[in-house]
């Protein structure tokens, strides 16, 4: 948990940049690669994640609008990961301009529980890594390159001359 803002902002920016790295990497063709016939596609867990940045600081009382619900996901997966990476930004500056380090205790209504805005802040950030899993596998279905993001993916060991780990 979150005892200050600047604690926040600094994993933030590092868990934010992972996500970056992963929705940069997906193309147009592999948005639609399934989790399975009946399942999420990997384009609509990417907009889910991006749409959060919206829906889940506006449920907490951040921000004044949900600007992106009941948006559909766009078929452009440039357009997806900037409209993430926008967004990211403008999480940090809501979060630093609106909320100080004694409100983070306050708590806020949340999907019919209360929570306190410092786990409201620490939800967001895992809710992404859980996506980003999500994600990391569909790639390798679609035959994506998987960028590392606590440290090397396989490709990226390949490159160093050091066999992955097994």
């Amino acid at each position: 948990m979150y005892c200050s803002v600047s604690d926040f902002v600094t994993d933030w920016q590092y868990e934010s940049e992972a996500t970056a790295k992963i929705l940069t990497a997906l193309t147009d063709e592999s948005l639609a690669q399934p989790v399975d016939p009946e399942g999420r596609t990997l384009g609509s867990i990417a907009w889910h994640v991006v749409q959060t940045l919206t829906e889940m600081p506006h449920t907490a009382g951040l921000t004044q609008e949900d600007s992106l619900h009941g948006q559909p996901m766009p078929n452009n997966a440039t357009l997806l990961a900037s409209t993430y990476q926008s967004l990211a930004q403008q999480v940090v500056t809501e979060v630093t301009n609106r909320w100080s380090d004694a409100q983070l205790l306050d708590e806020v209504p949340m999907y019919g529980d209360t929570w306190t805005k410092r786990t409201v802040l620490s939800v967001l950030i895992r809710h992404q890594a859980h996506h980003r899993g999500q994600l990391t596998v569909l790639m390798r279905q679609a035959s994506l390159r998987v960028p590392g993001v606590y440290g090397p993916a396989r490709e990226e060991w390949a490159e160093m001359g050091v066999p992955a780990p097994q």
